[in-house]
C-alpha cells in the first residue's frame, strides 16, 4: 500500500533540489575575476549615460493592474457562461445567476473607484493657477 503523497513529496524535493544544486555547483566552479568591464551596466552595446534609476509614470502600472483584473474576470466568466444553461436547469435561476452578478458587481465597484480616482485617465488636466486678489 503506497501513499501517493510520497511521490508528490519526492517530486517536490527533486524540483527544488536540482536548481539549488546547480546554483551551488556553478557558484563553486565559476571564475571570480572582478574587473571594471564586468561590473558596468550593459545597454545593448552602447555606453550608458546617466543613472540607472529612471522614474516611470505610475500610470503604466495602473493600466497593467486594471488589465490583469479584467483579464482574470473574462477568464472566470467564460466557463460560467458555458455551464450556465445546465446550472439553471439543475439549481435554478437565482442560485446560478446571483454569484456571478455579485462578482461582476464587485468588479464594477472597483472600476468606478479607479475611474473616480483618475486611475484610467492617462493625462491629468493641469489645474489653473489661482490668482490672488488684493482687497486694499
Amino acid at each position: 500500500m503506497s501513499n501517493p503523497w510520497i511521490a508528490i513529496g519526492a517530486l517536490g524535493l527533486v524540483g527544488v533540489g536540482i536548481p539549488l544544486g546547480m546554483m551551488a555547483v556553478s557558484a563553486l566552479l565559476r571564475p571570480t575575476v572582478p574587473e571594471q568591464g564586468k561590473t558596468t551596466v550593459y545597454e545593448s552595446g552602447e555606453v550608458p549615460t546617466g543613472t540607472t534609476r529612471i522614474r516611470f509614470n505610475i500610470q503604466y502600472y495602473m493600466v497593467a493592474l486594471l488589465f490583469v483584473v479584467f483579464d482574470i474576470e473574462t477568464v472566470l466568466i467564460f466557463p460560467w457562461t458555458v455551464i450556465y444553461r445546465d446550472a439553471v436547469s439543475q439549481v435554478g435561476l437565482a442560485r446560478a445567476l446571483v454569484p456571478m452578478l455579485v462578482f461582476i458587481g464587485v468588479l464594477v465597484v472597483g472600476l468606478v473607484w479607479a475611474w473616480r480616482n483618475g486611475a484610467v485617465r492617462w493625462v491629468r488636466p493641469e489645474r489653473p493657477e489661482t490668482q490672488q486678489v488684493d482687497n486694499t
